[in-house]
């Protein structure tokens, strides 16, 4: 595969120890699993030949990012250990969990509520602790104001309202895990980020009581406000191309279709993988009974039959774990990112609109010289802007794309370390 066909970014280390031979093995159990994933994992540019990806980091290595030594061991599961010791705790002044789903069934609807447990020390909030219960639709509020009030920061992905379409029944036991993870991911995300953990909204969605929170929900924008925003998204939609827009936001939106190509692609390989491991579970747990009645019937060769009967339901609880593991670690990474190249156009297509407001001021400026003055104070102030939205979405680029690398790295690290387990418990059943 040439470089250009790979996904620019998602450069690992490579050489003979290191996180650069951790990646060959990734790709190698997952070539031995499924060839698939291997050619997704190629479209993924698990390489050296380039550091322009995911984004969290400036031109900067994961590597020099995250300081492994060689000397440690490189297993999937040390090197995600020493990621959480590095950015552990004792950095964190505010942590989040997301659990005890609860079912409510009322005459018009049936929804489930999450509970949210915060713990912190920051002096802002009036107490270290705080218990609320939360739904679907209050993350969904919370998204969109921070979208609001931060159009150029990049919002992490909430779960959509139907997750792994196909796969699922809503509200049974798995759909609600699933959500539920995902919600806890999406609290912990802006509690790690440096500006919209500190976001009003935010405190609030945290903090207050049902009705309180209801109360402050119906304080948002008003339709004449909402009819204003859509309109000047509109407008600038209608101008077409920016024309002083800075080369690096030019990179960015091509780094972004091609990324956005490549993700989605891995993503539907995913879940094709998983639909055949699946199918084929489903084949061998009806040939377990068989052999068993079939030894009933067949004195002969009973035993042989018991152990053949046994055997398969060995490989059954094998396929099994490794079918949890691409449920767990695998779909719910790829997926969140296929959202996360949806949400980082609009972020871009949001800092366009501001440039291209200054550009239309800045234009207007030749033609009206009665309006000079005017014109002149809303261009600096557009100026300034647009310096802020550009600033904003640099550093949440960078900061994307190292979680982004870190988030490959250790997927495709946790499913290569699930293959090996299943392959060397299928050996010691065959032997």
């Amino acid at each position: 595969m040439d470089t250009e066909s790979r996904l620019p970014g998602l450069a690992l280390p490579a050489g003979g120890e290191g996180p650069g031979a951790d990646s060959r093995l990734a790709a190698g159990a997952l070539g031995t699993a499924q060839g698939p994933l291997l050619a997704a994992a190629e479209v993924l540019a698990l390489d050296d030949e380039e550091d322009d990806l995911e984004v969290f980091s400036k031109d900067t290595s994961l590597t020099e990012v995250n300081s492994f030594s060689p000397s440690v061991p490189i297993s999937p599961s040390s090197m995600i250990n020493q990621y959480k010791f590095e950015d552990g705790p004792e950095l964190r002044d505010l942590f989040i969990t997301v659990d005890d789903p609860e079912s409510h069934i009322t005459a018009i609807e049936t929804f489930i509520t999450y509970r949210v447990v915060t713990k912190t020390t920051r002096g802002e909030f009036d107490s270290s602790e705080y218990e609320v219960r939360r739904r679907y639709q209050d993350f969904i509020w919370l998204k969109s104001k921070l979208e609001e009030a931060h159009p150029t920061l990049i919002i992490p992905p909430l779960p959509e309202k139907f997750i792994i379409r196909g796969m699922v029944e809503r509200f049974s036991d798995e759909f609600i895990e699933t959500r539920r993870k995902a919600l806890h991911k999406f609290l912990n995300r802006i509690a790690d980020h440096p500006t919209l953990s500190f976001n009003e909204d935010f405190k609030i969605f945290l903090t207050a009581q049902a009705w309180e929170l209801s109360s402050h929900k119906k304080q948002g924008p008003g339709l004449l406000s909402r009819m204003g925003q859509t309109v000047r998204a509109v407008a600038s939609s209608v101008r077409g191309a920016v024309k002083n827009r800075p080369e690096m936001f030019t990179e960015m939106n091509n780094y972004l279709e091609t990324f956005s190509q490549k993700i989605n692609l891995l993503d539907k390989i995913a879940h094709r993988i998983y639909k055949e491991e699946r199918d084929y579970f489903s084949e061998m747990k009806e040939y377990g009974p068989i052999h068993t009645l079939w030894s009933a019937s067949e004195e002969d060769i009973a035993d042989a039959l018991k152990g053949l009967a046994g055997c398969i339901e060995r490989c059954c609880r094998a396929t099994e774990r490794r079918m949890a593991g691409l449920s767990e670690h695998l779909l719910p990474i790829l997926h969140e990112y296929v959202l996360y190249s949806e949400i980082l156009m609009g972020v871009l297509k949001r800092r366009d609109q501001i440039q291209g407001e200054l550009d239309s001021k800045v234009d207007a400026l030749g033609s009206k010289k009665p309006e000079k003055d005017v014109l002149s104070e809303e261009i600096g102030k557009l100026e300034d802007k647009v310096e802020r939205a550009n600033n904003a979405l640099k550093a949440d680029w960078d900061r994307w794309k190292q979680n982004m690398q870190w988030d490959m790295r250790s997927t495709f690290m946790n499913v290569a370390e699930n293959n090996l387990r299943y392959y060397e418990e299928f050996g010691n059943i065959l032997l």
